[in-house]
């Protein structure tokens, strides 16, 4: 009798959609954290095969920083759109203006976002969300199980958390406490852009190749534009260069790059050593715990 033996992708495919069906199986209230960058696009696309012909039983959340690409905002809603999803938005700029956030001085909102997603997750009652996080891209991230369990404040603690044996998934909560959900924890990025290859989506440009006016900062490249002015005394040069993660756009570098198509971005990644967040977010470089302090207070 002829075995029949998943590739990897399709193996990786099948394990998430399992995720996926499980936590509608044991959760009330699911949502899907969508920012519309390169994970959060595979994991709604598996989330649609995952319940086809049906429609996907749970909404997507955007918490909006303000500081987003246009061509992400606009690679969201066609998303949501094509989909037939209700996007619910999260506005760090309206939490600022209410007093719930403060601006912080080195102009990153990444901490801020705590508290809007943690209020926006108890506004509509979400017990369980899911989020694109992957175990390659960071230490703290390589620590989260697959169903991350979060107190009734938020708070992750990385010393405390469920045993997940053979795939296994223990999805009680009491009264105010929540899960994340990695579905896409054993992916790396090489599996994602080949996925993304295989399955043709629909993606923000930023992701490929083309010439840009650029400075370097701290040994990045930021894209000069309405987030990244140029400062006094810089000189912008022209370069070609992608993203391999879109942030926010005041604090995201491009590198640089040729891969102008899908088979070019999956060779490029092949080749290198150095993980996109290492590579490109200005924001976790502020120390080696910055990632997992955000963690513990509530962030995804």
């Amino acid at each position: 009798m002829k075995s029949h033996v998943l590739s990897q992708l399709r193996s990786l495919e099948a394990e998430s959609i399992h995720i996926m069906r499980e936590v509608v199986a044991e959760m009330q209230r699911p949502v899907l954290l969508f920012s519309g960058g390169k994970d959060s696009i595979v994991m709604l696309h598996l989330a649609a095969k995952a319940f086809a012909p049906a429609r996907i039983p749970f909404p997507i959340m955007h918490v909006d920083t303000g500081l987003n690409f246009q061509t992400v905002l606009d690679t969201r809603d066609r998303w949501a759109e094509r989909l037939g999803v209700q996007l619910v938005v999260a506005s760090v700029p309206e939490a600022i203006d209410r007093g719930l956030v403060q601006e912080e001085p080195n102009g990153s909102r990444n901490r801020i976002q705590t508290p809007v997603l943690l209020e926006a997750l108890e506004k509509h009652g979400f017990d369980a969300a899911f989020g694109g996080g992957r175990r390659d891209e960071e230490k703290a991230r390589a620590k989260e199980r697959v169903f991350s369990f979060r107190d009734d404040f938020g708070q992750w603690d990385p010393k405390n958390q469920r045993p997940e044996i053979w795939n296994l998934y223990n999805g009680r909560v009491h009264q105010g406490e929540s899960i994340r959900v990695f579905p896409l924890s054993n992916w790396t990025e090489l599996d994602i852009w080949s996925y993304i290859e295989a399955e043709d989506m629909d993606l923000p440009d930023l992701y490929l190749a083309r010439e840009r006016e650029v400075v370097e900062r701290n040994g990045m490249l930021y894209e000069v534009n309405e987030f990244t002015p140029l400062k006094d005394g810089e000189t912008a040069k022209s370069m070609w260069t992608r993203y391999r993660t879109v942030g926010d756009a005041n604090l995201t570098a491009c590198v640089e790059s040729t891969a102008g198509t899908l088979r070019d971005v999956v060779e490029e990644v092949a080749a290198v050593r150095l993980t996109e967040r290492g590579a490109t977010r200005g924001d976790d470089k502020v120390s080696e715990a910055a990632m997992e302090d955000r963690k513990k207070e509530g962030y995804f």
